[in-house]
């Protein structure tokens, strides 16, 4: 078996707490639902009560419901966290609920900085307690495929990667009250848009030597962030990534493609391989043999019981109950940020970036990220909510 969590176990019920009621927490919620054999919510926090008892009468969830989430924070009754709160508030929440005992999922990005990150990780260790960080993504079957295929290296050395994190967002995007700004979103599409495939990228080809970039605000002069960026990033062994992130493509198609010594494989699913002719170049027809090797491997991997968020927090209840081991750890979150985090140094001071960033680096801190990062605009528009709770999560790759 490719990996232990594609089978269900049985365990303890766990009692689970929701921190930010936004539009996120519906996938959270029909996630934990999803498996309420496993656990089952006891409470919601949001400083906005109403939203949070809205979210309880809609779904039919016997909790109690709270407006400040530290009232949470010594209720035995709590085994573990979902926090769905802005970006910003992400790792106070987290050290909190983790000192106090509780395991945490902790949704994208991780924190606002790698300094952040280190102390979620290092609180997590003291506390002897789980942290782990939303990537649905991977939980999907096309994407756990590919990952099984590159680990097994049928495609050879892989010599450039294409990510299209294509995303559409209007204008009015930006009005809500935490969005388009350094401080409270923490970055623009770059970090909360291509944060899932970024993820997905680190994940199957570890982290690059270095990182040169460009990013631009093109069509949202209402935020100070980046709507689109463009990355290029280099290996240890010669290859090479680029990543392009963007809020303004219409249609939001995306992908992954990564072109190998033997073959050409993607997701949405595609596969193939040409032959050489003696003087370099391809014969018309492919290489049948290889495609279909390749093929046979993709059909023949095993699939998720569950997919997306659900897929995610079934494993992360798995692992509470010491079934598995976290495929996302507070370390995989981490790595994901520095790749972020080099992309807006290298875009903002002009500069290629190599990995790893050091701890004196001005980027590795909130404060010194807020102190050197450039505004794109001012933020001229701040609503407190929108009536439409409608929200988007991204392709499903078939």
């Amino acid at each position: 078996m490719l990996y232990n969590f594609l089978q269900k176990g049985n365990g303890v019920l766990i009692n689970i707490a929701i921190i930010g009621t936004g539009g996120i927490s519906t996938a959270h919620v029909k996630a934990y639902q999803a498996i309420s054999e496993a656990c089952n919510i006891v409470a919601l926090a949001d400083i906005y009560p109403n939203k949070a008892r809205s979210l309880a009468e809609r779904f039919s969830l016997d909790c109690i419901v709270v407006s400040d989430y530290r009232e949470l924070l010594d209720n035995p009754n709590i085994d573990a966290v979902s926090i769905c709160t802005p970006p910003f508030t992400h790792a106070q929440i987290a050290k909190d609920f983790l000192r106090a005992g509780k395991h945490v999922l902790v949704e994208k990005p991780m924190a606002s900085s790698l300094q952040e990150c280190d102390e979620m990780i290092k609180v997590a260790k003291e506390s002897s307690r789980l942290l782990s960080v939303v990537a649905q993504n991977r939980f999907m079957n096309p994407i756990m495929k590919m990952s099984f295929l590159l680990k097994e290296n049928i495609i050879g050395k892989i010599a450039h990667a294409q990510v299209d994190s294509y995303w559409w967002r209007g204008h009015s995007y930006y009005d809500l009250w935490w969005r388009g700004t350094w401080e409270k979103e923490g970055g623009g599409c770059t970090l909360n848009h291509a944060v899932h495939h970024i993820d997905m990228l680190q994940w199957m080809m570890g982290m690059p030597k270095e990182i040169v970039a460009m990013t631009s605000n093109t069509l949202h002069d209402n935020a100070e962030v980046e709507d689109l960026s463009v990355a290029i990033l280099q290996y240890e062994n010669g290859g090479l990534a680029q990543v392009t992130s963007s809020v303004v493509h219409h249609g939001e198609e995306q992908q992954l493609i990564f072109q190998g010594e033997k073959a050409r494989v993607s997701v949405p699913w595609k596969v193939k391989a040409q032959k050489s002719r003696e003087n370099g170049f391809p014969f018309e027809e492919s290489d049948t043999n290889i495609e279909m090797k390749i093929q046979q491997f993709w059909d023949q991997s095993p699939s998720l019981k569950y997919e997306g968020h659900t897929g995610q927090i079934h494993q992360f209840v798995e692992a509470i109950n010491g079934k598995e081991s976290l495929l996302v750890d507070g370390v995989q979150g981490r790595n994901t940020l520095e790749l972020i985090t080099a992309i807006y140094k290298s875009a903002n001071d002009g500069v290629r970036v190599t990995l790893p960033l050091k701890a004196d680096d001005p980027f590795y801190t909130r404060d010194g990220i807020l102190a050197h990062i450039k505004h794109f605009y001012e933020k001229t528009t701040s609503i407190e909510n929108f009536t439409d709770s409608n929200i988007t999560t991204g392709g499903h790759y078939e």
